[in-house]
């Protein structure tokens, strides 16, 4: 990974890291989702109009195909994570996610864009997904799976969250690979796909929107503010992601993205409510040795 690629991705870390405490502040379901990509489609639109005005004209069935599914699959990936948190508990669902997803996506890369990871690479990874898995409750998981003296509710409840956990990070890998493969092989702009790709998210969502005119009225006002911030600030954190992906393999790009949680843990956002202070240091610095030797193992 050269060192552009490596500086990308620790600052992407960082702004995921800002824009998630946003968001969960705001506690909000689908319509927050809704909200965040119809004020994306406004504040981003001059950004969007002035590196698109050469190129969209020029795009064929194929890019506009990737452009759809990468809509698409954010979406799926969102709504997924929603149904998983209503079913299950937010600490199982959420480590099986991020543990899973960047695993799933960089073994992937590995197969399908031909990508090779050297061995200080592969434990890289892994060290970000152990990582990843500390910080977020994963060890209390792994405990209450392994405990036979829980009840039937109980283990129905971790089976339910391990499936919905999994399920999100395979969306996550998927999202990750396509616009992965649209930004190294298709060359699509990092900025026109995630620009552009949020108007299909803005399409699938705008029936959530207004299904219940009255309550989505009543949130607006309540979470207005949060929407903005997450609308103006993510597209930023995901495009340097990308930008990362032209010159970097993805198969390292993708946990070395999981720095988010370190830079989280570090401004004390607890993004899954009270954990073991010192599980949470040693995942932090797992990931913080991860992504550094992710940098090391091109």
């Amino acid at each position: 990974m050269t060192y552009t690629a490596f500086a990308l991705v620790i600052l992407a870390g960082l702004i995921h890291a800002l824009w998630n405490i946003a968001a969960k502040k705001a506690g909000g379901d689908s319509r927050f989702a809704g909200f965040t990509s119809v004020i994306m489609m406004f504040v981003w639109a001059p950004v969007g109009i002035y590196f698109s005005l050469d190129v969209v004209p020029k795009w064929g069935v194929l890019e506009w195909s990737f452009i759809a599914f990468s809509g698409v699959l954010h979406v799926l990936y969102f709504v997924i994570l929603l149904r998983g948190y209503r079913k299950s508990d937010l600490t199982i669902v959420y480590p099986v996610a991020r543990g899973s997803g960047p695993l799933i996506s960089s073994f992937t890369a590995l197969f399908l864009l031909g990508e090779k990871l050297t061995t200080i690479g592969l434990l890289g990874m892994l060290a970000v997904v152990i990582g990843v898995f500390l910080i977020s409750g994963g060890r209390d998981l792994l405990r209450s799976a392994l405990h036979s003296g829980q009840s039937e509710q109980k283990r129905v409840l971790i089976r339910k969250g391990i499936f919905y956990g999994l399920l999100t990070g395979l969306f996550i890998a998927a999202y990750t690979v396509l616009d992965g493969y649209a930004v190294k092989v298709l060359i699509i702009s990092p900025i026109l796909i995630d620009y552009f790709g949020n108007f299909f998210r803005v399409a699938l969502l705008t029936p959530t929107l207004l299904r219940d005119r009255v309550q989505t009225l009543h949130l607006w006002r309540e979470q207005w503010k949060y929407a903005l911030v997450v609308a103006t600030v993510s597209p930023i954190s995901y495009v340097l992601v990308l930008f990362a992906m032209q010159t970097a393999p993805l198969s390292h790009v993708a946990p070395a993205r999981e720095v988010s949680m370190l830079f989280a843990a570090l401004i004390g956002g607890r993004l899954l409510g009270e954990g073991d202070r010192l599980l949470r240091v040693t995942g932090a610095l797992c990931i913080a040795a991860g992504v550094v030797a992710l940098g090391m193992g091109s």
